[in-house]
Parts: structure tokens; C-alpha cells; sequence
């Protein structure tokens, strides 16, 4: 098929092609994301060219560039006006009744909760990065947020007089501008008007978007910047022609700047690295294999590029931390995921002060190295099975019960000072229950296995014990600035195992947890031939009367900003690994390109919100990740043959620029077939977005023989089709009033698992109040179609229109509604 367009063919035809974004003169370069040359080669010249003679007339020329100036700040202007259109109507739809529900939805739980801890700067732990939840937080200490704690779904926010509707606005304006963004990201790629409206009407109308982006969650800021940096990338591209100058800096330091921003709000900007990375690479690599091109310029774009794609956006993401960690300066509840010294660096944390030295009969606190479950611990408990002994656990929190006094196997005490060497034999006695750490051949509570045995608080008053509670140090590493602790046990410096004399196994734990008899704490059992670092301990405090008072105290070093930045970061990837339990709405990547099911975000007084896409936007926008795939690998067989059409520059166009999106989409999408974490639908919304520009190009290229008039008709069809999708699925898009009977002939595919019978069997029954109709929409239209029509702007126009159809359609949809689905029945 031939795609090139006739020689005889009008220049206006193709005009709409002329790429716009704010800092692009002529490039006259394709990269898949402007085409300026494919412009050009449709400007018909005279029978007999004036370029051809020796006589040049340098006037024709100037004017040849006066006219692409001028078509150039036209289309600009024009696009600036319809993103601004574009920006508003998103702004209708995305914040129709954002004040509903008046009660915690969903994850609000979480991301609410965080913006009130933030408030009181009480330090906490959570697997994402801290900027959305600090914009959040931002917000709502400026609303007037102050003690809410959001802490389950469905709790009421207008008793306590919560400012949730600001919080909830910020979050819905970072999603709807996703929207003109997507529109100017298409136009500056070099495609039509319509290709753009139709990607910015997929994003608007999209209801998984909608009902997400609505709500206190960090997904909308996510996309915004997700958004904002592909634009930036495409204009930067548009500046290749011109390196080194200021628009082409001004736009990779953007795009640097957005990368660092979406990072800062998940780890899912990982991915939008990854594609920007990948282009990148390609870029220079074509750089590097053009002769033309000394080394010194290449050395000056690779440079440029790593300053700012890898220093800018390293840079971005560390501050945050260090906002996050100024705005969090007190000790809080997440302390405990935190090694003893990071929470020595929070104020209102026990400041740990002990002697050095630990000698028999030294009372001591035993902690854990490899996990975080804390100190070894008993308390008055047995076991349910088992021995049915007293049980030992890890507990987090400094407790009377977490005492224990090194004692020699005699059981005799000391009068006088022994320190406790490598090799020693010793027992450990449990201060508070006079019991003593107690190890046999009988299998622990949750992990039966045979190379594990359980671990016991064994004995009575006046009992000396026996061989099963004796105890072999073996000190494995000390602190290199105190060599003695390499020798003999030293608080906090020496590390040691507790090899257990009868059986040869070693104190360990894990991070499993006892059910409810144990009173979900950790685990601990003596494990025969176990990791290192599971059975490595520390005296973290001791106290010994017999101990003369100039003995050395110590205390944790604290350490500084980046000591801090990456454990907090080893502890989010950690904890993330571990969010493996299941969710009844969970599902896997596999079911998200077609939307096989969504997720229940919250359900009171007969009304219901459901995260479910726009069927027809993510059915199409995944065909036409098929259909990209299938047509290059065709072409690159024909290619293979010799067989080879005269596609010139518009092949190149289209071909770069499906391309680079398609790369995005895949970079947001298949990492999550390696993840074994809990995974949601709302986690393909960044792919989903790209599949959504790589539609609007295929439709570009499908339509591109039509009229610009003709191709925004069948862009306004295809809007219409979009659009009625969306209102069949308003009810649980928004939580509006919906029937029972209606609900199930919703339910298009058999595992769309939203409830039905929450509804009531009649409208009448939800005592509706309809909303207002929006007012003055002819009189917009009249006076934008008139401005824009004396100025020679016939697609404007028309684009007015399809805008000004949409707004009377969808109030009609929200006024008759109820009226209609009560004549259904």
C-alpha cells in the first residue's frame, strides 16, 4: 500500500501536520516525533524554480519563511487554545462531584493517613517515594487538616470536619491535565489536530482514569509527571537540529527534571527511565556513527545528556528525601522498620546509653541483626503445641520482659568481674520469669522443618537446668575501631551466634510471624546450618553492679543524610518484596490489556465505586499494539526480501514514532510480570496512556488521505463512540444512583465481579436531587466560533463544536439518567 500522498494534492491538506510545541522554529529533521521535512516536500514550487537559477532571488525566500513563521505561530496559537478547551472540559469531567463520597475511599486509607503524619512530623515507613504524599500533605495542612487518621474505608469525613475536597482537587487537577498534555504531546510528535483530540478524549473519557484520579492517591501526580516528561522528550527531539542552544537544553533539562519527579512519586517512573533511557541510547548511538560529527560534539551530547538525565534527576530524587526526612524529625510508628541507628537520629527515641563491657551476670538487652522484629523475648505464654513451654519471640519495643542475665552453667554466681569471651559456654535466664533460654529436638509453631527446632523459655525457681539450656558463643565480627570486641562480647560492637552445645544448631529468626496466641510476633527457632546473617545478635544494653563506675559508655554512631537515604530505601524495596499476601481484587498484568476485572474501592447507601476502564479505550488502544507489532514485522519481512514501496519520510515518521511509544508502553508494562507482589488494575494506568498515544498515531496514518474537515468528523465519531462507552459506566465511575436491573446488563463481561444487588431496584428509591445545567454553552460556541472564523481557523471551529456537542450530551446523561434507566424498566 502506497502511503505517500499525490504531488497534486493541496498543501492545506497536509498543513495540519506542522509541529507546534513552545520553542520549535524549523527543524527539518524527522525523528519519529516532528516532521517538518514531510511538511515541506508538499509545498509546491513554480514550473520553472527560481532555486534551479544562478540568479537566487533571496526575496522569494524571505518570504517563504515569513510564510512558515507565520503558519508556524498560527498553529501554535490555535493549539494553545484548544489544550486551554481541553484543559476546562477535563476539568468538568474529572471534578463533577468530587465531593462525593464524603467518606475515606479505597487507599485514601493510606495516602491520607501519611499527608496527617506528615502534619504532626511523626516518622513513618511506606514502600513509596515521598513527593506525592508530601504535595498531598502540603495541601491539606494548608486546607486545615490536623488529626484525621483515615484508618478504615467508609469512615464519615464530614463529622470531623475533614478538608478532603481540597486534598481531592489537587490530586484531580494533576490527573486532568494529563488530558490537553496528551493533546500537545501527539501535535508536537507532528500529527494532526484530530489524532491529538483523539488521544486527549481517550484520556478524558477514560473511567478507570476518572475514578482514580479523583481521589487522595498518588497515582494522578504520577501520571501528570509521567505525562509531562514524555512531552518534554518529544520537543526535546524537535530540537535536534539545532543542539546546544537554548530551547534544546531548556527541554532536556525538562525532561531530566520530570524524570526525577516521577521517581519521587513511585518507583514506576523506574520505567519511564527505562524509555527515555532506551531512546536516548538510540539517539546517541546514531550520533556516534555520523562522521560528520567530531568527537568533541559527541563528547559535548553525551555530556549534556548525562548531566541532565542521570545527574538532574539523582539529584531531584535525593532532595525529596531530604524534605521528607526534615518534615519528619520525631520518632513515630514507623520506627521499627528502621535500624537502631536511624531512630537515634529521631527526636522523642530512647537515647541509648550503656556501659561497653558485658561480664556474667550482666543483665542485657539481646537484639537481632538481620531482621527488624527487634529484641530476643518471653513472656508468660506457652506454647499451644508442641513442648508447651513458655515461648520466645522477637518483640520490637524496649520491654521488662525483653531482660536476660548471662550466667554460667553452674548456676553459680559470680562475686567478681568475667567477661564473657569467644567459646564460652554460658545459659541466659529470663529476668522476669527466672526461666532460661531452653532448646530441644521438637519442631517450632510455624516453621516445621526438620533442620529447625524450637526455641523455649524452659525452668522453675531453685532449678539449676540442664544440657539442653546451654549456649556456645561464637563472636563472628566486632568493631574495627574496638579491636577487644573481636575477643569478648562489647555492647553494640560485637557480633556473635548462640550455638546451641547438644544439638549444634544456632539462634535464629525470620520475618514470620505467630498467629494471634503469639501475638503476631517474630519467630524465633535454633536452625542447624543457617545463613549468618539470621543468626547473628547484639548486646544492645547491659547493666552490672559489679561493673566500677569509670567504665566506657557507648551509644549508636548516627549517621548522616546519605546513610540514612539508602537504608530507607533498602528498607522500602525490602517491605515492597514482601507484599505478596492476597486481595480479593487483586489480578495479574495478563488481565489488565483487557480489562478482565477492576477493583471495589467503596460501597455505602446503595452506592457503589468501581475502578473499571473505558471498555472501548482499552480494547482498541491494545489492538493497536497488535497491529503496530504485526505491521512491523511485516514490513521488516518485506524488507528482508528486497520487496520495498516508496514510503520516503513518512514511513520514517510514522514508523519512529509508533515506535517510541510503543517502547513506553512496554517499559510500563512487562516488569510487572516479574513481580510476585500484589498487583492492581490501577498499576497499567502509566502503559495504558502510552497504548492511548500509540492509537491516536495509527489514526493519523489511517486517516491520512482525508481532508482536515473529513478528519475531524471521523475523529468526532470516534469521540461520540468513546463518549457513550463512558456513560454507560457513570454509576460506579462516580458513585451515582444506578438500578439493579441496569447493573447487570452493565456487567459486559462475565468477571466484572462490582455487586449488583447494592443497588436498589428502582431509581425513585435514591431520592435524587439533579444536578444544575451548565449554562451559556452556545453563547461560548458563538463567540470562539465567530473569533476563530474571521481568523481564517476552520479546524478550531470545528473542534468547538465537537467540544460544545460533548458538554450538552454528557449533562443530558447526568439530568435524564435516572429518568431513563427508570423507563428501562
Amino acid at each position: 500500500m502506497d502511503f505517500i500522498p499525490s504531488q497534486s494534492s493541496s498543501s492545506e491538506r497536509y498543513q495540519d501536520h506542522i509541529p507546534v510545541p513552545i520553542g520549535v522554529e524549523d527543524s527539518g529533521y524527522s525523528t519519529g516525533l516532528a516532521n517538518t521535512n514531510f511538511r515541506k516536500r508538499n509545498i509546491k514550487r513554480p514550473e520553472h524554480s527560481d532555486y534551479d537559477s544562478e540568479d537566487f532571488d533571496l526575496s522569494k525566500t524571505d518570504k517563504i519563511k515569513q510564510r512558515k513563521e507565520l503558519m508556524r505561530k498560527q498553529a501554535l496559537k490555535r493549539d494553545l487554545y484548544i489544550a486551554l478547551g481541553l484543559t476546562l472540559w477535563a476539568a468538568y469531567i474529572r471534578l463533577w462531584k468530587i465531593w462525593q463520597p464524603p467518606s475515606v475511599v479505597f487507599d485514601e486509607v493510606h495516602f491520607g493517613g501519611f499527608a496527617t503524619k506528615y502534619i504532626k512530623t511523626r516518622f513513618f515507613m511506606d514502600v513509596h517515594p515521598p513527593l506525592a504524599k508530601m504535595l498531598i500533605a502540603l495541601v491539606g495542612k494548608l486546607a486545615g487538616l490536623k488529626d484525621f487518621d483515615f484508618k478504615e474505608i467508609g469512615k464519615d469525613y464530614l463529622a470531623d470536619n475533614v478538608p478532603y475536597i481540597p486534598m481531592r482537587v489537587f490530586c484531580g487537577l494533576t490527573g486532568l491535565l494529563v488530558v490537553p498534555i496528551a493533546y500537545l504531546t501527539i501535535r508536537g510528535a507532528g500529527h494532526s489536530t484530530a489524532a491529538g483530540l483523539v488521544a486527549a478524549f481517550m484520556v478524558c473519557y477514560e473511567n478507570g482514569l476518572i475514578a482514580n484520579n479523583r481521589l487522595i492517591l498518588l497515582d494522578p501526580p504520577l501520571l501528570f509527571f509521567t505525562s509531562i516528561t514524555t512531552l518534554a522528550w518529544t520537543y526535546f527531539f524537535n530540537q535536534k537540529r539545532r543542539p546546544f542552544q537554548f530551547w534544546w537544553y531548556f527541554w532536556l533539562a525538562a525532561t531530566g527534571a520530570g524524570l526525577g519527579l516521577t521517581v519521587s512519586c513511585k518507583w514506576v517512573g523506574l520505567f519511564t527511565i527505562a524509555t527515555i533511557g532506551t531512546s536516548t541510547v538510540k539517539n546517541l548511538w546514531e550520533l556516534w556513527g555520523n562522521t560528520r560529527i567530531s568527537k568533541y560534539v559527541f563528547m559535548r551530547h553525551f555530556g549534556a545528556r548525562a548531566l541532565c538525565l542521570i545527574v538532574l534527576p539523582i539529584s531531584l530524587y535525593m532532595m525529596m528525601f531530604a524534605i521528607h526526612f526534615h518534615s519528619l524529625p520525631n520518632s513515630g510508628e514507623g520506627d521499627g522498620f528502621m535500624t537502631p541507628e536511624f531512630q537515634q537520629t529521631l527526636d522523642g527515641h530512647t537515647d541509648i546509653q550503656s556501659p561497653i563491657d558485658v561480664a556474667y551476670e550482666s543483665k542485657v538487652f539481646i537484639r537481632h541483626v538481620a531482621t527488624r522484629g527487634g529484641y530476643l523475648h518471653s513472656h508468660p505464654h506457652n506454647y499451644p503445641g508442641g513442648s508447651k513451654q513458655q515461648q520466645v519471640t522477637l518483640y520490637p519495643h524496649r520491654d521488662d520482659n525483653n531482660w536476660w542475665t548471662f550466667r554460667k552453667v553452674d548456676d553459680e554466681e559470680t562475686k567478681e568481674i568475667e567477661y564473657i569471651k569467644h567459646g564460652d559456654i554460658v545459659t541466659l535466664k529470663h529476668s522476669d520469669s527466672v526461666k532460661r533460654l531452653h532448646s530441644h529436638d521438637i519442631r517450632p509453631p510455624m516453621t516445621d522443618l526438620e533442620y529447625h527446632n524450637e526455641v523455649s523459655a524452659y525452668g522453675f525457681e531453685n532449678f539449676t537446668g540442664d544440657a539442653n539450656d546451654n549456649w556456645r558463643v561464637e563472636i563472628v565480627e566486632g568493631d574495627k575501631r574496638d579491636p577487644v570486641s573481636k575477643e569478648r562480647i562489647r555492647t553494640i560492637h560485637t557480633k556473635f551466634r548462640l550455638v546451641h552445645v547438644i544439638t549444634g544448631c544456632h539462634l535464629f529468626s525470620h520475618t514470620v510471624k505467630l498467629p494471634e496466641w503469639g501475638f503476631d510476633q517474630q519467630e524465633v527457632t535454633c536452625i542447624k546450618g543457617g545463613k549468618v546473617p539470621k543468626t547473628l545478635w547484639y548486646v544492645e544494653t547491659t547493666e552490672n553492679p559489679m561493673l566500677p563506675p569509670e567504665t566506657e559508655k557507648v551509644t549508636y554512631n548516627k549517621p548522616g543524610f546519605f546513610a540514612k537515604f539508602v537504608e530507607l530505601n533498602k528498607v522500602m524495596w525490602d517491605t515492597n518484596k514482601g507484599l505478596t499476601s492476597s486481595h480479593p481484587y487483586d489480578s495479574r498484568p495478563e488481565s489488565w490489556p483487557l480489562l478482565r476485572r477492576g477493583i471495589n474501592f467503596w460501597s455505602k447507601d446503595k452506592l457503589h465505586i468501581y475502578l473499571l476502564g473505558n471498555p472501548l479505550v482499552y480494547w482498541s488502544a491494545t489492538c493497536s499494539i497488535f497491529v503496530c507489532l504485526i505491521v512491523k514485522a511485516v514490513l521488516l519481512l518485506l524488507d528482508k526480501r528486497g520487496i520495498q514501496k516508496e514510503f520516503g519520510e513518512l514511513r520514517k515518521h510514522y514508523d519512529e514514532s509508533a515506535g517510541f511509544f510503543l517502547i513506553g508502553w512496554f517499559f510500563h508494562y512487562a516488569p510487572f510480570f516479574l513481580m510476585g507482589r500484589q498487583l492492581f488494575l490501577h498499576h497499567y494506568m502509566p502503559a495504558l496512556y502510552f497504548s492511548i498515544l500509540l492509537f491516536a498515531v495509527g489514526f493519523d496514518l489511517l486517516t491520512i488521505r482525508l481532508v482536515n474537515r473529513k478528519r475531524l468528523m471521523t475523529a468526532g465519531v470516534w469521540i461520540l463512540m468513546v463518549t457513550y462507552v463512558y456513560r454507560c459506566f457513570i454509576p460506579i465511575t462516580y458513585g451515582e444512583p444506578w438500578t439493579q436491573s441496569l447493573c447487570e446488563k452493565g456487567k459486559w463481561r462475565s468477571t466484572w465481579d462490582f455487586d449488583c444487588a447494592q443497588y436498589h431496584h428502582d431509581i425513585e428509591s435514591y431520592n435524587i436531587k439533579k444536578p444544575l445545567i451548565i449554562e451559556g454553552i452556545d453563547k461560548v460556541k458563538n463567540v470562539f466560533g465567530s473569533y476563530l472564523s474571521n481568523n481564517n481557523r476552520p479546524e478550531a471551529v470545528e473542534v468547538i463544536n465537537i467540544v460544545s456537542n460533548e458538554i450538552k450530551l454528557s449533562n443530558e446523561s447526568i439530568q435524564n439518567g435516572e429518568n431513563s434507566a427508570s423507563a428501562t424498566q
